[in-house]
């Protein structure tokens, strides 16, 4: 008997990100997601059998990788493929029907990181092999490195930014417990939530980070932050200007050193593309599918480890600026009657 499950629409509206890799927006999710709905209406599967099910395709990919020869590569490039969109369906089908897991998550992980390493070798020693060319055992070392890199900075950046944003939290509830102060919003949670909402960066429509009153702004230009910050707290002033959040900007100083990106990062966000254009994901299928499937392997793999390293020390330099913007929110707090906002948000 078909379980109840919504429509297309309905499931893609759950089970698909706000915002995510440019491949996976493009290249996975048109077939994962009406999947994801097959599977979860006909079947009884669980995200951790889709999990075990990607981890052994991937198997599979590496299999073919270490045969060599081109038509093995090809091959391979498909199963990883195939190996990519069964994990991104096990994310989604734990969405749809509300049956995911810390463990699950764990396993995700853990068999993600061990397929790219089975792989490497796998991929680099079968040309080896087939060319007794040392550098394909550099290669194998330098990708298995860099997409290790890649996770551990992306976690240890979290961890940072989760840090400032805890203190922030912290000094605004003591300003609200003792002044009654507007509650707390983050910029970069409102233009994720709301991308519509499309920042502007010059001078005239953002404010300074340094501390300043609360807002006296047309509704016109509070709604779209009102609306994306609608259930971020419940409201306990009475008066509008108290009732609006405080917004605090940790990006402000790099929004107003590359203003085009900003806008690129927005038009890109409307399409649920995330900025970050070269990730872990984009390296592996640049490393996995791209070079073998044209016979390329050095080259790809060489092109692809360089602009993720470009792109991570892009937000390495990112995460720089904005340690100065939380020291200067910081210290706003030793101002009395004041809290960092930013100003409106053109829509």
């Amino acid at each position: 008997m078909p379980r109840d499950i919504p429509p297309l629409a309905e499931v893609r509206r759950i089970t698909e990100k706000k915002r995510d890799a440019w491949w996976t927006v493009m290249l996975v999710d048109p077939v994962a997601t009406p999947l994801v709905r097959w599977t979860a209406r006909h079947t009884r599967a669980t995200p951790n059998q889709l999990t075990w099910g990607a981890f052994l395709v991937g198997l599979g990919s590496a299999a073919c990788f270490a045969q060599g020869d081109w038509r093995w590569l090809l091959l391979g490039a498909v199963l990883y493929h195939v190996s990519f969109i069964f994990d991104c369906m096990d994310g989604k089908l734990a969405r749809l029907t509300g049956t995911g897991s810390v463990f699950g998550a764990w396993l995700d992980f853990v068999f993600d990181r061990i397929r790219v390493l089975v792989c490497s070798v796998a991929l680099m020693g079968g040309q080896y092999a087939r060319t007794d060319d040392v550098l394909y055992l550099w290669l194998a070392l330098a990708v298995a490195s860099l997409d290790s890199l890649r996770y551990i900075d992306s976690l240890e950046i979290f961890k940072i930014r989760h840090g400032m944003r805890k203190q922030i939290k912290a000094r605004m509830r003591a300003a609200r417990k003792a002044e009654n102060q507007a509650e707390l919003a983050f910029m970069e949670d409102l233009l994720r939530e709301n991308p519509e909402a499309d920042l502007e960066t010059d001078r005239d429509t953002v404010a300074p980070l340094e501390p300043v009153a609360p807002l006296e702004a047309t509704a016109a230009d509070t709604a779209p932050l009102e609306a994306a910050a609608a259930d971020t707290a419940p409201l306990e002033a009475t008066s509008a200007q108290r009732r609006r959040p405080a917004v605090v900007d940790l990006h402000q100083e790099f929004r107003r050193r590359f203003p085009w990106w900003v806008r690129c990062r927005n038009f890109l966000l409307r399409h649920r593309i995330r900025a970050h254009l070269i990730s872990g994901i984009e390296f592996q299928m640049g490393v996995f599918i791209i070079g073998p499937a044209v016979d390329a392997v050095v080259a790809t793999t060489v092109v692809s480890g360089v602009l993720l390293l470009v792109f991570e020390l892009a937000i390495i330099y990112k995460l720089l600026l904005s340690t100065r913007d939380f020291t200067r929110t910081i210290n706003s707090f030793e101002t009395p009657d004041r809290v960092p906002v930013a100003t409106s948000v053109n829509s």
